[in-house]
């Protein structure tokens, strides 16, 4: 079984001022695209082969060609999934109280979420995860994600990329302004949807 490389649900200009189109044509179109074709080559003839990408994730962690590709293929289909065009700020009423139970509030999670982000050295990802039932915020380097259970472990419902290739083109160092930005297009329906499904 090969992995299919995942078309957007919108238009690449769709998600602008926030997300320029040149960015997302970048990396969708080549370091998606990459990430899929590299992970189908890896995975061709192993014992990987015909796995999902979670089995995969959890298993293939000391392989670097497959545990990094089929990081980058899940991170990035996870990104396009969670973002939409106008934005929606409809928390769901369950993972609204989750959000409070553990973080307080919806701003102080946004906060801690925003520093896992922007104090990442180098390239990652910041992630909203489920962790036996649980939400935590947490970072982890390159391509990796909770699935694999090695800085983290757990269930994403909300990734960030924070890859340079992510946002230099329109914010250059700033990451921060693209963190901020980033929430300006979440798409909380969905991200409360793959909360209801884990708990």
């Amino acid at each position: 079984m090969k992995f299919e490389f995942t078309e957007l649900a919108y238009n690449y200009d769709a998600l602008e001022p926030h997300i320029d189109a040149r960015t997302m044509e970048i990396h969708h179109g080549k370091h998606h695209a990459g990430y899929t074709n590299k992970l189908n080559s890896a995975i061709e003839g192993t014992s990987f082969e015909g796995l999902s990408i979670e089995e995969i994730l959890k298993n293939a962690k000391d392989i670097p060609a497959i545990r990094n590709n089929a990081g980058g293929y899940y991170n990035h289909n996870l990104f396009w999934e969670i973002m939409t065009p106008s934005g929606n700020k409809n928390v769901s009423t369950k993972l609204k109280k989750a959000i409070d139970n553990t973080f307080g509030s919806f701003e102080v999670f946004k906060a801690e979420f925003i520093a896992a982000a922007a104090t990442q050295f180098g390239s990652g990802w910041a992630w909203l995860y489920v962790h036996n039932g649980e939400l935590y915020v947490g970072a982890t380097p390159n391509q990796d994600n909770p699935i694999m259970g090695i800085e983290l472990e757990g269930e994403p419902i909300l990734g960030i990329d924070i890859w340079e290739h992510a946002y230099y083109l329109k914010y250059q160092n700033l990451r921060p302004d693209y963190i901020n930005a980033f929430f300006e297009v979440i798409d909380w329906n969905k991200v409360s949807e793959k909360y209801e499904k884990l708990v």
